[in-house]
């Protein structure tokens, strides 16, 4: 029996921009079927029906298709690699401020852990850090910088009363450690992407895109990466051939940008709107 899956693709992505056809069928259709199936709806056709009339299932939809899982400090064992021997190298190479990009934040916790971690080797001013993601519920949390105790897994105590200030319940980002982030939404499968980025950090995020999908994520941050800098991605992404996106396995899941050869730099452009 037909369910309406293949028109569900076409409608949400005219009505949301969101193109599901990228995404691995089989984890995405599972995840939106149980919502479906949650609200009484017999087909996609159907459940398409009533996202368009009831914004809050709308929301609800969004929010499982965009997959919002974070913590700070996940996966502690590869943050200490990037700050104590990727970072430094960066630092002691840099001109000027050092240029980051948290890609696909979620809710914040990975861009301000980019920011703490910073902090303990630069000077505040000394750097910035660019944090995006599709979804705007999430990109509102991550602005507001308030977090409950899920987000403190792999957080010492330490860290929490130091970078933290505890309200109730919740824990706020200090002020001075949000000032170096820029939030904005952004798309990685249909927007331009900015340039010149000293690091560039994706962890857990590609696994849910398609082959084809991800190949072409892959090539627009190599073009977003200044040479000699580092994509950091997550612990089920380790990339395949990676010397055809013109990056270097240096360790466990960070990869260094080669230098290109002149020809070479305009078709870098071109795949990230060349600014």
């Amino acid at each position: 029996m037909n369910d309406g899956y293949d028109l569900f693709i076409i409608n949400m992505k005219q009505l949301t921009g969101i193109d599901l056809a990228l995404y691995k069928e089989e984890q995405m259709k599972r995840r939106l079927t149980s919502l479906k199936n949650k609200y009484g709806a017999n087909t996609f056709k159907e459940y398409f029906d009533m996202l368009q009339k009831t914004p809050q299932l709308l929301e609800e939809c969004l929010d499982r298709m965009t997959i919002n899982v974070s913590g700070f400090f996940r996966n502690k064992q590869r943050w200490s690699i990037l700050e104590n021997e990727i970072l430094p190298e960066l630092i002691q190479k840099r001109r000027g401020k050092l240029k980051i990009w948290s890609a696909a934040c979620s809710t914040g916790e990975e861009p301000y852990t980019l920011s703490i971690v910073l902090s303990r080797l630069l000077p505040m001013n000394a750097y910035e850090i660019l944090a995006t993601d599709i979804d705007d519920k999430a990109l509102q949390k991550a602005q507001d910088g308030l977090f409950d105790e899920r987000s403190f897994q792999e957080c010492t105590s330490a860290e929490k009363t130091a970078f933290f200030t505890q309200e109730g319940k919740y824990y706020r980002i200090k002020p001075p450690y949000q000032l170096p982030i820029r939030f904005k939404k952004h798309n990685l499968l249909k927007d331009i992407y900015e340039t010149s980025f000293d690091l560039i950090v994706c962890r857990n995020v590609l696994i849910y895109f398609t082959e084809d999908a991800k190949n072409q994520i892959y090539q627009k941050f190599s073009a977003s990466l200044k040479p000699g800098g580092y994509l950091f991605v997550g612990s089920t992404e380790q990339i395949f051939h990676p010397q055809s996106y013109h990056f270097q396995p240096v360790t466990t899941f960070f990869y260094q940008r080669q230098e290109l050869e002149k020809r070479d730099w305009q078709k870098s452009a071109n795949l990230t709107g060349g600014y």
